[in-house]
């Protein structure tokens, strides 16, 4: 088990290229972080750094309150899952599992017992014999984590392990990972650009941009209180619908205006946002918060019907108004006598967002978030 430290870490490539810049978190013993971003947002140029797999350009990174930047990757007790599974072909799945504590000169028993014991853990033990040329993506994918596993380290790192394989298998390797986690009581960095990985793996996310951390939190934080317009709009599947339009002050009561929109927003909004007045912003709210609304609603928009999306149990519905395109969630009963003429959408206002249309920040998180 091991607690891990990023103070002030940047790694840069020649003079112009910058992947991470000045970026500081800690990971305490035992807890499983996710970086997660878009592509080229830094975050495994993370992963590689705290493995040893690049040198940084400036800062520290701590394991255990012992600087670590000048330890070579093999002294730092670390395991690592790659995408690509990293297996040896010629190999059985029993010497796959067992190379490295064949390297370190482990007895034969000892390595007998760890092998079968990580083989039970991953359901592995009937193919101890098989090669990997016969077996499943899933099937290799638990041979490369149970090569980590069985080396008992104090951290374990996974680079988008579940990204080759289809969605059936990553629900179960997830449910696998999660139970190693709580097993072995591990420190674990994961990356991922999947956002369910993300919020059913992780104690904590990371989300990165452009090689900075927008946000460190808990899921149901980053996901219910984004501090940053890019937040809001990359975590969530669909992401938050954003209206842009601009703070006008209405009877002592702060009101959105776009377009069409006209929201008056409450009381505690209205004092977060006093010093935004008059100025451009943008409304950002989930699609499961705008529904079809009722004659008698308010907080309305205007929109009609693009296209609809069976998802099972809900509807997803694209509309367009005259401030912009937008998503919401509907029952598929009110679904099924949609039509294309104008429609009216009821905004829940207690659970929208205002964002800085310059700075992109949330205007109104709340201060203990």
């Amino acid at each position: 088990m091991a607690n891990i430290s990023f103070k002030s870490v940047s790694k840069k490539y020649g003079k112009n290229i910058t992947a991470v810049s000045d970026i500081s978190f800690e990971i305490k013993t035992g807890e499983l972080l996710i970086l997660c971003g878009p592509s080229g947002c830094g975050k495994s140029t993370v992963l590689r750094m705290l493995a040893g797999l690049e040198d940084i350009s400036s800062g520290e990174i701590s394991v255990n309150d012992v600087v670590v930047n000048q330890v070579a990757p093999k002294d730092r007790d670390i395991a690592m899952v790659f995408q690509n599974y990293a297996i040896y072909p010629h190999m059985t799945v029993f010497d796959n599992i067992a190379f490295s504590l064949k390297l370190r000169k482990i007895s034969k028993n000892e390595i007998k017992t760890r092998v079968e014991r990580t083989a039970e853990t991953l359901g592995l033990k009937e193919l101890l014999d098989r090669k990997p040329k016969t077996l499943s993506g899933g099937q290799r994918q638990r041979i490369a984590m149970g090569r980590a596993i069985v080396r008992e380290p104090a951290i374990y790192l996974f680079d988008e392990p579940l990204s080759n394989l289809d969605a059936k298998m990553r629900t179960e390797l997830r449910k696998e990972i999660l139970q190693i986690h709580h097993n072995f009581d591990a420190t674990m960095v994961y990356v991922t650009h999947d956002q369910i990985e993300a919020m059913t793996l992780g104690d904590q996310i990371c989300v990165m941009n452009k090689g900075v951390i927008e946000q460190i939190g808990p899921p149901h934080q980053i996901f219910n209180y984004p501090k940053t317009l890019f937040v809001a709009q990359f975590i969530g599947t669909p992401p938050m619908n954003t209206f842009k339009g601009k703070l006008l002050l209405e009877n002592e009561q702060a009101q959105f205006h776009g377009n069409s929109i006209r929201c008056p927003l409450n009381k505690e909004k209205t004092d977060m946002l006093r010093n935004y007045i008059n100025k451009e912003v943008y409304l950002a709210i989930r699609p499961s918060h705008i529904s079809l609304a009722e004659d008698h609603e308010i907080n309305i928009i205007v929109g009609s019907l693009e296209v609809s999306e069976m998802l099972g149990d809900e509807v997803l519905i694209h509309a367009k108004s005259a401030d912009g395109s937008f998503s919401c969630k509907v029952d598929p009963q009110k679904a099924s006598n949609l039509n294309n003429n104008l429609l009216r959408f009821a905004i829940n206002l207690d659970k929208a967002h205002i964002f800085d249309a310059v700075s992109g920040e949330n205007l109104t998180i709340p201060n203990d978030i």
